[in-house]
């Protein structure tokens, strides 16, 4: 793993680049670009769009058989445990998904946190919150924070629960803290946030910037998933662009994300308004012309080598390596 110069970034961010995967990340790149870049747009046609993404998840990730999936027993919320074998039980990663607040990806991100959990012997729960643009705001965070409340209520304690999310799920991981810290409860130990989307005004200079790059996302895209998700008027709302809460109090942050991607600056701006607050904050940028949310795709060098990094932040604040 090679660092490059960072003199020029804070002390809290770093730039990270791992050789190997070129004709898997050329693949990807290029299987992106055709299924996906450009298809996001006002007027588009929803369901077919869910039936293609559930086409490609089943496609793109083969079923892991040594994690269990199973529905959570629960009457609040829709949501389901994947669990890793000699789990221990009070070791909880409460997972949102990504999906631009509309697609579920249950095979995909099912592999995502299963991998995580078996190296962790704990068991994710992953919410499946209710989608835009049937459920707008704030049906979604409702739903998350419903589920956390569940957790403790459980029996799970706040120290035992990591908070994790890609993408639109990493918007409603910092919005389900603000949520926490609005209501008074515990906190999570740690967030892990990969690449999230955290302001609906849509400022980041990125988002111009990597356009071309990003073989997934454009401009005309974004806005259309904002409209499908919310108001103009909510736009400046904690609870809808998370950018904009007050950070103090937050449990440590670890954001990832690529440095070719149109969210890249997303984690920039929302880790400097959290490091100002105080909090203990990381972020990773990640080169090598990898696509947006790239840790879901475990064959990938630079996903093993990411993934070691979160392992390593979530032990270092949940200290469950020294938990019987």
């Amino acid at each position: 793993m090679s660092h490059k110069d960072n003199r020029q970034l804070p002390v809290y961010v770093e730039r990270l680049k791992v050789a190997g995967g070129f004709w898997r990340r050329l693949f990807l790149q290029i299987l992106f670009r055709l299924a996906a870049k450009g298809n996001l747009r006002l007027g588009m046609n929803i369901q077919k769009m869910r039936r293609q993404q559930e086409a490609l998840d089943v496609r793109m990730t083969p079923a892991d058989f040594s994690t269990r999936r199973r529905a959570a027993e629960t009457d609040e919320f829709q949501a389901e445990w994947v669990e890793a074998p000699d789990l221990q039980p009070q070791r909880v990663i409460l997972y949102l998904h990504g999906g631009a607040f509309m697609f579920r990806f249950p095979r995909t991100h099912a592999r995502l946190a299963g991998d995580w959990c078996k190296a962790l012997n704990a068991r994710a729960l992953m919410v499946d919150y209710r989608l835009a643009p049937e459920h707008r705001w704030p049906a979604g965070i409702d739903d998350c924070h419903a589920a956390y409340r569940w957790l403790l209520a459980s029996g799970i304690q706040a120290e035992n629960i990591v908070l994790a999310g890609d993408s639109a799920g990493g918007n409603l991981s910092l919005a389900l803290l603000h949520r926490i810290k609005a209501a008074g409860e515990p906190m999570p130990a740690c967030a892990v946030l990969l690449s999230p989307f955290v302001d609906f005004t849509l400022s980041s200079p990125s988002l111009c910037l990597n356009e071309l790059r990003d073989p997934i996302f454009t401009a005309r895209g974004i806005v259309a998933v904002r409209s499908y998700y919310a108001e103009p008027e909510q736009f400046l709302e904690p609870g809808l662009s998370p950018l904009f809460g007050d950070y103090r109090n937050f449990p440590p942050l670890l954001f990832q994300a690529s440095d070719t991607e149109m969210l890249r600056d997303e984690s920039l701006r929302a880790a400097a308004r959290a490091h100002a607050a105080g909090v203990n904050v990381r972020v990773e940028l990640w080169q090598g012309q990898l696509p947006h949310v790239f840790q879901a795709f475990h064959k990938l060098p630079q996903t093993k080598a990411a993934v070691a990094r979160i392992l390593a932040f979530i032990g270092q604040h949940t200290h469950w390596d020294n938990q019987p």
